[in-house]
């Protein structure tokens, strides 16, 4: 599977994402798995 580039500001967009999730209480995993990014890439 090719893999997708994406642009910085998308990347800063997840994030941004993910911290409001964290917020409101998601743990880790969820926020992560809910911008579409496995568990894996996010430690790396």
């Amino acid at each position: 599977m090719a893999r997708k580039h994406h642009k910085p500001e998308e990347i800063v967009a997840k994030l941004r994402q993910v911290e409001v999730l964290l917020a409101q209480g998601k743990s880790a995993v969820e926020a992560v798995r809910t911008i579409g990014v496995t568990e894996q890439t996010w430690r790396n």
